[in-house]
């Protein structure tokens, strides 16, 4: 009896929708998942440890360089 009374309260709530719409649906949620998806990799990737180990690198580089007179000396 809950089994049929479900299915009836589905059919009723789907009454209007048209397999269209419901195409439309399920495109619109493909596409917002991919979204989110992209923007998870992004934000995992600015906090990878590569990322912070080639920050740390350009920072030691940069207060290695020698300096004469002002000048940077070499390349």
């Amino acid at each position: 009896m809950y089994a049929c009374a479900r299915v009836g309260k589905f059919i009723q709530a789907t009454n209007g929708l048209e397999w269209d719409a419901i195409a439309n649906i399920t495109g619109d949620l493909a596409t917002t998942k991919k979204t989110i998806q992209t923007l998870n990799n992004r934000l995992n990737g600015m906090h990878s440890p590569k990322v912070a180990e080639q920050e740390l690198m350009m920072q030691l580089l940069a207060k290695q360089q020698p300096q004469a007179n002002g000048k940077i000396i070499g390349g």
